[in-house]
This record gives structure tokens, C-alpha cells and sequence, in this order.
């Protein structure tokens, strides 16, 4: 797909606009954080934009040079490199050209919940949460619980937890789905290789401003904290289960000494179910397209295997295998599986647009 020159050049001067207007001091509050916004959504595109155009003049110009017999040497091997890179250059410019997730720059709520497999699925989910973790550190992200729920031998039953920080959402929301482990359980004594499995779901947070919540349309019911947690448990009702009616959902907390505090994550995790909701039926339309592309997000959807015994993990989604799989949980290797998985995500929305 050939982008005009027409296109290429209203991008550059929507840009030295927004340029412009941010320069002259004369924007204040929402105006300029709209502003800002858009600046930065439209940078990397214009920055390519800019290397095409850049090319193709160079191209236009060396042709015209290759008339001159005294210049066509030099020229014919600038013209080679250049129309050997303008490809690449013009295939980078479609990719930033893609219609962007609204929410791919957001901070995200992952929670892992342990699934079939009792305590080794439990200790599996530990692992999975340890994997995001180092991860989210390379990419200089910040990594808050919210809640846990951890079993007796160390692993979770469930932990949620809040990651913030730069493009969060865009890398990790092709993580949602279930996770399946091979492996002998240190709790095997016969050496047997056991199966389990946890699920992985990646949300974006909205702010308050994306989702509203009418008071009137919650019930809050105050209990009292039970199970492991230290002395303060079953002292005070501190507990908050927060149901909204409209919807049904229901979240419950109970980590935290403070009743507030509990509120304020109960809250929190509500209003982010609430923005996951409102997109997927804003893409209703669209589901049997998403379903085409990598991660329909499906957390019934067996994404990933991790076997022990032979090193490897296997993204079933894109066919991609890694003998390396202590590199993966180290958090460090985890970086090739999402590349992949963003590539390929890429590569199937531009061919949906050539169709």
C-alpha cells in the first residue's frame, strides 16, 4: 500500500500545528492537555512520515542527477540504498498509521487466578506473577498488589495487581487467556509430569472521568476479615464487598487493615471491570474481526504452554516455540514472545486494510 504524497504531507502540517499551538503559550487546561494528547499520538507517525518523504525527495532528486554522465556512478549507488530502504521505511509508516487502542497507553490491572491443578496450579500462578513482575521492571514499570489470596505452600489461588507506566496495555493485554504448565510438582514424590493451568487477565484502568458510577447503584455490605493476614484479622469489620446493581458485578476486599482502604481498591477494581465491559460491547460490532486477530482476549483460551522438561514455551496463538524457558520466566525473555505477538497482531490489520 503506496501512501500519497497528499497524506504524507497533511500529516506533516497537522503536526507543525499542534507544534505550533503548544508553543504559543496560549493553551491552558483542557485545551492543552488535548493538545498534548494529540501531539503525542501524532509524533512517531509524523517522524516516520517525515523519513518517507525525506527518501522519496532524495530518490526524485539523485534520478534527475543519473542524466549526467559525470554524476551517474555516484548516484546509481545512492539510488540503490535509498530504494533498498524506502520499503522498510514506508512498511514502518503503515504500522504507526494504525488505527491505535484507545487504552493502549494505559496503566493495567492484571490478575491471575489459579486454575485446574490445586496447589501446584496455585504455585504456577506465583510464577506467572513473579514473570510479570521482572518483566515490568526491565520496562521500568511499577508494579502495585492489590489483592492476594495466597495458598498454603506459598503459590496464589489469586493475586491482583495494579502496572503502571509507559504503553502498559499495548504490551500486555495480548497476555490475557489461559496459561498451561508441564511440569513434576515438588509435591510429587513419583516423578510424574502433572499438567495445570492459570488464567491471565489484562485490563486497561479507566480514570473517573471514563467511568462515572452513580452511588445510588451500589449495595456496600461491611464483614469482618477472615483468613490469613496477621493479628489485626477478625478484630474489626474491615472488609468491603461492593455490588453494582445495574451490572451484577461484585468486588470484595479484605488486604487491608483500613476499611477506606479496602473501599478504595474495591473501587478500583470495579471501576476497571466496568471500562472492560463498556468496551467489549462498544466492540460488539467488531468481535468476529477481533476474533482474527492475535488474542481475542478470551480468558478461556489456551495461549501459552510451559514445559519443564523440555525448556520450552510454546505460544500457541502464533506457532512460536522457545527453548528457553528459564530465560521467559526471568522475565527478561518474555520481551520476544510479546514482539512476536505485536508483529503479528500488526501484520493481520494491515492485510484487513488491503482487503
Amino acid at each position: 500500500m503506496n501512501i500519497p504524497e497528499e497524506r504524507l504531507a497533511l500529516i506533516a502540517n497537522r503536526f507543525a500545528e499542534l507544534e505550533a499551538r503548544l508553543a504559543s503559550g496560549q493553551l491552558e487546561g483542557e485545551a492543552f492537555v488535548a493538545a498534548s494528547r494529540d501531539y503525542a499520538e501524532l509524533e512517531p507517525v509524523a517522524r516516520v512520515a517525515a523519513d518517507v518523504r525525506a527518501m522519496r525527495a532524495e530518490i526524485a532528486e539523485l534520478s534527475a542527477m543519473a542524466d549526467d554522465p559525470e554524476m551517474k556512478a555516484l548516484a546509481d549507488e545512492e539510488l540503490a540504498e535509498l530504494r533498498q530502504r524506502l520499503p522498510e521505511a514506508e512498511h514502518q509508516l503503515q504500522i504507526a498509521m494504525l488505527p491505535r487502542d484507545a487504552a493502549d497507553a494505559r496503566p493495567a490491572m492484571l490478575e491471575i487466578r489459579a486454575g485446574t491443578g490445586g496447589d501446584e496450579a496455585a504455585l504456577f500462578a506465583a510464577d506467572l506473577y513473579r514473570m510479570y513482575e521482572r518483566y515490568a521492571a526491565e520496562q521500568g514499570w511499577k508494579v502495585e498488589p492489590i489483592s492476594m489470596n495466597a495458598s498454603d505452600i506459598g503459590g496464589f489461588k489469586e493475586i491482583v495487581a495494579n502496572v503502571s507506566g509507559n504503553g502498559v496495555f499495548a504490551k500486555l493485554k495480548f497476555e490475557s487467556g489461559v496459561h498451561r504448565v508441564q511440569r513434576v510438582p515438588v509435591t510429587e514424590s513419583g516423578g510424574r509430569i502433572h499438567t495445570s493451568a492459570a488464567t491471565v487477565a489484562v485490563l486497561p484502568e479507566p480514570t473517573e472521568v471514563d467511568v462515572q458510577i452513580d452511588p445510588g447503584d451500589l449495595r456496600i455490605d461491611i464483614y469482618r476479615s477472615s483468613g490469613a493476614g496477621g493479628q489485626h484479622v477478625n478484630t474489626t469489620d474491615s472488609a468491603v464487598r461492593i455490588t453494582h446493581i445495574p451490572s451484577g458485578i461484585v468486588v470484595a476486599m479484605q488486604d487491608e487493615r483500613s476499611q477506606h482502604r479496602n473501599r478504595d481498591k474495591a473501587m478500583q477494581v470495579l471501576r476497571t471491570r466496568l471500562y472492560e465491559k463498556m468496551r467489549d460491547e462498544a466492540h460488539g460490532a467488531e468481535a468476529e474481526a477481533r476474533k482474527a486477530m492475535v488474542g481475542s482476549g478470551d480468558r478461556s483460551e489456551r495461549i501459552r504452554t510451559y514445559n519443564f522438561p523440555q525448556g520450552r514455551v510454546t505460544d500457541h496463538r502464533i506457532g512460536l516455540t522457545l527453548h528457553k524457558l528459564d530465560e521467559v520466566l526471568a522475565g527478561h525473555g518474555l520481551t520476544e514472545l510479546i514482539d512476536a505477538l505485536i508483529a503479528e497482531d500488526q501484520a493481520k490489520r494491515l492485510a484487513a486494510l488491503g482487503d
